[in-house]
């Protein structure tokens, strides 16, 4: 996002052109940034490592528009359930271009994953048995708990350790590549998330180590070779004012520099290096257009928005932070506010002290920033409040790549018995 004579601009769209066209609320994505995220990401780790591999994790920001960008530039996907694997046919991917990472799979998961011959991430060893009970996967990866994790976004999404639901536990994953070779599997690829959102470049070499260590040991005792080993996601991007980004270079330079001495140290081919950023590639290129409303002046001042927790549920969940700006007048002064959304619940109120523009006034636009992952993906219907539109810039052209929700959407699939009915 950039400023012009005090007007906000998506590439080189000016934000209120967007709320003219689409109304408001409406997320808006800014094709160009995406690829070049993409392309800075790749190449930090493809310098340093020529055979490694993009897989976008599909749950970050699933419009197959966005998701159609990230492919198209290379990328596979990483899903976590059936119908991710469905996004990924939609843009074309199937087989070995989409590794199934779900948790906790059912019987129809299993079975569905299996018709799609893409990649099983099995996140438990218990889960092999049932995937051998309705076919045998030609090549079977385990994601493994390196036994530590990290995440600048909170305890609840460190993805690893002690206190994370995913992952093969260390001390059991010897037990697992055994049980899957003695059963027949004769390809194998291993897994990790290290974390969310990190961004000290020095974590990612230190959890790729743990890793490595694991694996290792696996490789030597059982004398089996691993297609690939995907490293994770978790590269961050700063959300706080001053908050310094992730030296994504730094990071993938001793990255690889662990893991190429970690392969000579346990004798390992080298395989294909895979990650499967999202945030990295869309976070922030991605900014919620929305509307001031209201201005309450009571126990404090409240400024209310059409931007509310089920648009944006981030604030609500995690206590995230997000920068928020106000077209037109980002070069007046500043007054302390609080800002709230449109439902019936307190926890809408999810900007509480924020230096905001002190002259904002009703009819205002605000942007909300860093909002390209986990932002429509996690959106919901509630109050009668709808999802959304969705729109993505390219330069000075812009175009809708979602619908906005109508009342149509609240009634579909909904069946009122006959004896209900008056």
């Amino acid at each position: 996002m950039k400023t012009i004579d005090n007007a906000l601009y998506i590439g080189d769209v000016p934000v209120r052109q967007i709320a003219r066209a689409y109304g408001t609320p409406t997320y808006v994505y800014d094709e160009q940034r995406i690829r070049a995220n993409y392309a800075r990401v790749a190449a930090a780790f493809r310098t340093q490592y020529p055979d490694f591999h993009l897989y976008y994790a599909i749950k970050a920001n699933d419009n197959l528009a966005v998701a159609a960008i990230v492919t198209g530039e290379g990328a596979g996907i990483d899903a976590a359930s059936v119908n991710e694997i469905l996004l990924a046919k939609e843009l074309g991917l199937d087989g070995e271009r989409v590794i199934f990472s779900g948790n906790f799979l059912s019987d129809e998961d299993i079975v569905l994953g299996l018709e799609s011959g893409v990649i099983f991430n099995l996140d438990d060893a218990s889960l092999f048995p049932r995937v051998m009970r309705f076919g045998k996967p030609d090549l079977i990866c385990f994601r493994v708990n390196p036994g530590y994790g990290k995440s600048n976004v909170g305890d609840f999404v460190t993805n690893a350790g002690p206190n994370a639901k995913f992952g093969v536990h260390p001390d059991q994953v010897l037990d697992a590549y055994r049980m899957a070779r003695e059963a027949g599997i004769r390809r194998f690829g291993v897994h990790m998330m290290p974390g969310s959102c990190v961004t000290d470049a020095e974590y990612f070499p230190f959890v790729v180590g743990l890793l490595m260590d694991i694996v290792g040991k696996v490789g030597a005792t059982l004398g089996i070779d691993f297609e690939f080993i995907d490293i994770g996601g978790g590269l961050g991007i700063p959300y706080r004012p001053g908050e310094a980004p992730l030296d994504l270079e730094g990071a993938a330079r001793k990255s690889v520099e662990v893991f190429r001495s970690k392969l000579g140290e346990y004798g390992l081919k080298p395989p294909r290096l895979v990650m499967e950023p999202a945030r990295a590639i869309v976070g922030d290129a991605g900014w919620i257009v929305g509307t001031v409303h209201s201005i309450k002046r009571g126990y404090s001042t409240i400024i209310g928005t059409d931007v509310s927790f089920n648009v944006l549920v981030r604030p609500a969940l995690y206590d995230a932070y997000h920068g928020i700006y106000v077209d037109g007048k980002e070069h007046g002064p500043r007054a302390r506010l609080g800002l709230c959304g449109q439902l019936c619940e307190n926890t809408d109120f999810w900007v509480r002290d924020r230096e905001l523009p002190a002259d904002i006034a009703e009819g205002d636009i605000v942007v909300v920033e860093n909002a390209g992952a986990y932002g429509y993906a996690m959106s919901f219907r509630y109050n009668g409040r709808l999802r959304p539109a969705e729109v993505l810039v390219n330069g000075a052209s812009h175009e809708l790549i979602r619908a906005r929700e109508g009342f149509e959407d609240m009634t579909r699939g909904v069946r009122i018995p006959a004896r209900l009915r008056k």
